[in-house]
């Protein structure tokens, strides 16, 4: 019994890393727009090579780390437009953050793995408010796809 519970505390502890904002604050309203931004982490970590992208320790820190990159005014804004209230504690371990550039995360060891296209999508992605994000049909239409539509219509024509 130990074993399936250390086994189910690690995949939960994974999941953390791909939780939407709206889940660490405790929003009920939530959507498919949960799955984009798990989307979205995936792919951050993909294209700057960092597993998890955003890595918390807990769901407070998980938020931190969140904000620490997107910036404490979107994060706020979320939270007023949507009439949460953060515990005062939690505010405090937050702290307030200025938006960091995604070109902050490109390194040498990237820089082959991302364009403006990657950036844009990614950005587009990466919401605190989820009814910014882009949808799966959206996601799918975007410019970054563009060579893989490319070549599956070229398959298609031959």
């Amino acid at each position: 019994m130990s074993e399936l519970v250390d086994i189910l505390t690690g995949v939960f502890s994974l999941f953390r890393y791909f939780k939407g904002p709206e889940l660490l604050v405790d929003f009920q309203g939530y959507d498919y727009s949960l799955d984009m931004w798990s989307l979205g982490c995936m792919f951050a970590g993909m294209i700057f090579r960092k597993e998890p992208f955003f890595y918390g320790h807990d769901n407070h820190d998980q938020l931190f780390k969140i904000a620490k990159v997107l910036g404490t005014d979107e994060l706020n804004a979320y939270l007023v437009k949507y009439r949460i209230v953060l515990d005062p504690q939690l505010e405090a371990l937050i702290g307030r953050h200025n938006r960091k550039p995604w070109s902050k995360f490109v390194n040498a060891e990237n820089r082959h793995l991302v364009s403006e296209e990657a950036i844009d999508f990614l950005d587009k992605l990466l919401r605190f408010d989820h009814q910014d994000r882009l949808t799966a049909e959206e996601a799918m239409a975007h410019e970054y796809f563009h060579q893989v539509r490319a070549a599956e219509n070229s398959r298609g024509r031959t």
